[in-house]
């Protein structure tokens, strides 16, 4: 019952993490897109597209934490894990051990922040702030906290289901010509 439980539990949260992570990927576009138009407007035109500033300082907040949590569920968060990789081969059970308590203090690190920022999110939803200069460009910031109350928790579920499942032991990277040159013995056809 409660592995089935999970199992769906982990469904949900891996299907809305890959949806954030789309609506991050979609996010970057944009950016790019209004990166490239501001840049012919100034070139051109000698008139740049009012706001670019804020919204790339925005943009990178949102990418960030709706990415996040898919990058936690396919474990490719960045760290440093070579000692864990050379500990495995001798002792795989205390490392497997050691994996769970690096998720579970990330997942407690993931809360708190969604902790901390969904009061700012219900604070910011009531009183309307703005991000930006009056007049040019403004951007209510309800939006941005959240992004990153939301893509936090997201994360924080998953670092929980990785340490109640136990399912983390990321395969090493082998890059494709080094496959290639072992079929050949070492050397290049």
């Amino acid at each position: 019952m409660l592995k089935s439980a999970i199992g769906g539990l982990s469904r949900v949260a891996n299907a809305l993490a890959m949806a954030a992570n789309i609506a991050g990927t979609l996010m970057v576009l944009a950016l790019v897109i209004i990166l490239n138009v501001d840049v012919v407007a100034r070139g051109l035109f000698n008139s740049p597209l009012k706001g670019t500033y804020e919204i790339v300082q925005l943009s990178v907040v949102f990418i960030v934490f709706l990415q996040l949590a898919d990058v936690v569920r396919v474990d490719r968060l960045t760290r440093s894990d070579g000692f864990l990789n050379l500990l495995h081969q001798s002792k795989p059970r205390l490392t497997s051990n050691i994996r769970r308590i690096i998720n579970a203090v990330s997942a407690i690190f993931m809360f708190l922040i969604a902790y901390i920022m969904f009061p700012e999110f219900i604070k910011m939803w009531g009183t309307q702030d703005f991000f930006g200069i009056p007049g040019v460009f403004t951007v209510p910031w309800w939006p941005i906290k959240l992004v990153i109350a939301s893509g936090s928790a997201l994360a924080c579920l998953i670092f929980t289901i990785k340490v109640i499942t136990a399912q983390d032991r990321p395969q090493l990277i082998r890059a494709p010509e080094h496959d290639d040159n072992a079929k050949t013995g070492g050397t290049k056809p």
